[in-house]
């Protein structure tokens, strides 16, 4: 099976993440399934009902999470070079359409969030941009429409 490039950051987030399900999540899950269990009949209790799809929701997480860790390799990003765009990579780039500028730092597709600046490397735009240099041109093809731009730097 294929590795998945990870940050060491993102790899420590999904850690972190994983830690709190098991350690603080699921125990409270459990606390409320025996309160649930607590109130009497079972088959009419929807604490009880409620609580158990908690349950069956943060274990899929788990191991949702547990799956990510053990497929991924943890990228090193202290020898980067700045003068191509690889993964790890921030890259200024400016909107020809809108004339605006954005940063986008190229990470894992576990950890990609655009909210935060973080697109995956298997975007299309994370696959654009890998490999080019400050001042080129870069257009791709989005579901809202082509979108071109010029990488303004990397770092």
């Amino acid at each position: 099976m294929a590795r998945n490039p990870i940050t060491r950051n993102g790899y420590n987030q999904l850690h972190k993440e994983l830690d709190n399900l098991k350690k603080v999540v699921r125990p409270q899950v459990i606390r409320a399934i025996e309160e649930a269990r607590s109130h009497g009949d079972l088959n009419e209790n929807a604490e009880y009902v409620a609580a158990k799809e908690q349950q069956s929701f943060v274990e899929k997480k788990i191991r949702e999470i547990e799956q990510k860790l053990a497929n991924s390799e943890i990228m090193d990003m202290i020898n980067l070079p700045n003068d191509k765009v690889g993964f790890g990579s921030s890259v200024t780039l400016e909107n020809l359409g809108k004339g605006d500028e954005v940063t986008y730092q190229i990470v894992g597709s576990d950890e990609s969030d655009i909210a935060s600046g973080k697109i995956s490397i298997v975007s299309p735009l994370g696959k654009a941009l890998i490999g080019k240099e400050v001042g080129e041109e870069v257009t791709v093809q989005t579901p809202g429409g082509t979108k071109k731009y010029t990488i303004l730097k990397i770092s």
